[in-house]
């Protein structure tokens, strides 16, 4: 049975030395902050209180906010008198509350134990002695405020960085020293840089990576070549945008006489210039990702190797990891290889080119690449089977258009535009598809650590309401208990293809759907309706990749002894863990980079007419996309004629007098009524007329 201890008992029945006492501490002191451990008030260390966990507080700006904890699928509800003066992200312990809120528990903030937020992003607005910044982030509900000697100049209406030096209780708001000035509100690049500060990506690399970087060789090393396959005579392309510079993935196909598909898909060796705990390898870690904005791309790792060295460019010799499959008719990988190899690129291809060649069939394109074409109508064939094979199993593939945002040289939109898929975006994503997943069954097999990407089934409760929705319509979901096949989810999108609810239930189908991540458990894929599967086609700006890379090399070479597979089993859960962190982080920014454009370029075109679609519904009123991709929302006070109420079991914005209702789905004319800059929000209003599809 434990006792309770103090540092001083517990040090000496651990039998630690004085010279160890300082790290012994650090050690506490770390356990306290991951909440593994706690302290009484008589300062003794005991074992967590399982009602009092610990978690991330997420701030509203209303004053109440939550607490996600791991594990844990509903968040925590800690009421405004209830927050103990937890700040946006902070870690803090709770003590669970009798009482819920809606589906959340609620609970009670009991001990800030790390603070989440150290700087903020917001614009500066002078009072005289002093000055105050308001944060870009509406999650923040305070003002923050600045000494006037502590504004580094600062003027009303600037962007500023500023470091929190107290957070504030009841009584004063939170302080801060302006560390940085971004540029005035309206400066060209200010806004977007403003996002990237504020979601601390970091864009320059440090000296030692930038040294480490530059003793890169600007070829390959004939030593780099000794041992592997040489593959420089195979025929192989690259195809990716027009705008790639990064580029990761080169591919091979051929036939053989009895009919089987050869094909290759040739992975970037990055592994070969970024050693492990090397600077560059923890740079890579801690940014998890290349983030790709809309005016730029802050990469993974520096130019020198994205573009350079580890960038497979048209007629070079580049080092490679290479997936080379045998696939029969029905698209079974009858036999692979997993090799280390030298590569040679015969053209840079474009998605716009193959799809000329293989769509358009225009005859300038096919003569400009006469000796890849037959290459390429293969390839169609292959990418059709493969994905046919993937459909029967019930891959799930959602097909809503991205959007591309084009630019002046001011940074101000001029264009938005969906960005479609086509057939050779399709052909590169059905290669990817199962190299990733040869690649993750054969370690699976192996049993040894490696990082999956895995899809959880959805939530039982999503499913029920989905099944019960979907009804309405004459459609249904054949349930196994509480759980349901991806097939079937499938089948449903299928069955809705080309109806007037098709936009409806897709959107509400994907929003049952769970995130993906990285894990050390191969859990399987569930939109994918694999076993296994893994990312391991683009280590230049995914870090997974890059260390699934090294684990590959190390079985390849037969050096993934005892200590290597001990020192992975250790390692991985962090760097999967890491990794999921900065995917969210990434995308939250590419999202919030692409609104606040969306806002700048509808604002060019206030009071104009679109027709939309009703993407979304909340008591608060009706969301509207467009065609271009854009979404606004129609302010339930600014629906006319009636007092319209949110039904939420029929997805339904209901007038309560006339009956009037608007669906998910419907065809809506609206007017662009305003934006919000600040927000980042597009209010619309419905034009005069439009009363088309109302009931």
């Amino acid at each position: 049975m434990y006792t309770p201890m103090k540092e001083k008992e517990l040090a000496a029945f651990m039998q630690v030395s004085r010279e160890e006492r300082e790290a012994f501490r650090e050690v506490l002191q770390a356990l306290l902050s991951e909440g593994k451990i706690q302290v009484t008030r008589q300062g003794k260390y005991v074992k967590p209180d399982a009602n009092q966990p610990v978690g991330t507080f997420i701030s509203n700006a209303k004053g109440f906010g939550f607490v996600e904890i791991d594990g844990r699928q509903e968040d925590l509800y800690i009421p405004e008198d209830k927050t103990g003066g937890a700040f946006h992200l902070d870690k803090v312990q709770v003590a669970l509350m009798p009482g819920q809120r809606g589906k959340r528990q609620e609970a009670a903030v009991i001990k800030i134990l790390e603070r989440g937020t150290k700087q903020i992003v917001g614009t500066y607005d002078n009072a005289g002695n002093f000055g105050f910044v308001v944060p870009d982030n509406g999650k923040i509900g305070t003002d923050i405020f600045v000494p006037k000697e502590r504004s580094k100049g600062a003027v009303t209406g600037h962007k500023v960085v500023v470091e929190l030096t107290s957070y504030g209780d009841e009584r004063h708001r939170p302080e801060g020293i302006v560390t940085e000035i971004l540029g005035h509100v309206n400066d060209p690049g200010v806004d977007i840089m403003s996002i990237v500060r504020g979601y601390g990506l970091p864009m320059e690399f440090g000296e030692k990576v930038m040294n480490q970087a530059g003793r890169v060789p600007e070829e390959v090393l004939e030593s780099d070549k000794v041992g592997r396959m040489d593959l420089r005579d195979l025929q192989m392309v690259t195809i990716d945008g027009e705008d790639a510079k990064d580029l990761d993935d080169a591919v091979s196909l051929y036939r053989d006489e009895a009919g089987l598909y050869h094909l290759g898909v040739h992975i970037a060796d990055v592994t070969n210039y970024v050693q492990e705990n090397s600077a560059l390898d923890w740079e890579a870690l801690e940014r998890g990702t290349s983030v790709y904005l809309v005016d730029r791309v802050i990469p993974m790792l520096p130019h020198k190797l994205s573009n350079g060295i580890c960038s497979l460019n048209e007629g070079v010799e580049r080092l490679a990891l290479s997936c080379l499959m045998t696939i029969n008719g029905k698209g079974e990988v009858t036999d692979y290889q997993i090799a280390e190899t030298v590569i040679c690129v015969d053209r840079r291809m474009s998605y716009t080119a193959v799809k000329k060649i293989l769509e358009d069939r225009d005859e300038t394109t096919i003569q400009e690449y006469e000796s890849l074409v037959p290459m390429f109508e293969m390839m169609g064939e292959l990418a059709a089977i493969l994905r046919k094979r993937r459909h029967k199993r019930g891959s799930i593939d959602f097909d809503f258009p991205e959007s591309k945002i084009v630019l002046n040289e001011d940074g101000h939109p001029i264009d938005i535009k969906p960005y479609e898929r086509n057939v050779a975006t399709k052909i590169i994503e059905d290669f990817m598809l199962i190299a990733n997943e040869t690649v993750a069954q054969h370690f699976f097999w192996l049993e040894l650590p490696f990082v999956y990407r895995t899809h959880e089934k959805p939530d039982p409760d999503k499913i029920m309401k989905l099944a019960a929705f979907i009804r309405n319509f004459g459609y249904h979901i054949k349930l196994t208990g509480e759980e349901v096949h991806p097939k079937e989810l499938q089948k449903l999108l299928d069955g809705i293809a080309d109806t007037e609810e098709e936009t409806l239930i897709s959107r509400l189908t994907l929003r049952s759907m769970k995130q993906a991540k990285y894990t050390v458990d191969c859990t399987g894929h569930f939109g994918l309706a694999c076993q296994y599967y893994c990312h391991f086609t683009s280590p230049i700006r995914r870090y997974p990749d890059l260390q699934i890379h090294r684990i590959i090399k190390e079985q390849l070479r037969g050096k993934l002894k005892e200590n290597r597979i001990e020192h992975y089993e250790q390692k991985l859960p962090d760097v999967a863990s890491r990794s999921s962190k900065m995917e969210r982080r990434a995308e939250e920014a590419e999202r919030e980079t692409n609104k606040l454009k969306k806002v700048q370029y509808m604002e060019d075109h206030i009071g104009e007419l679109y027709e939309g679609v009703i993407s979304g519904i909340t008591q608060w009123g009706i969301y509207v996309e467009l065609p271009n991709t854009v979404e606004g929302l129609i302010h339930v006070s600014d629906l006319q004629g009636d007092y319209f109420y949110y039904d939420e079991s029929a997805y339904e914005m209901v007038g309560k007098d006339s009956g009037l209702t608007y669906k998910l789905g419907q065809r809506l004319t609206i007017q662009v009524k305003d934006v919000d800059r600040f927000m980042r929000t597009i209010n619309f209003v419905i034009a005069d007329d439009d009363t088309e599809g109302l009931e």
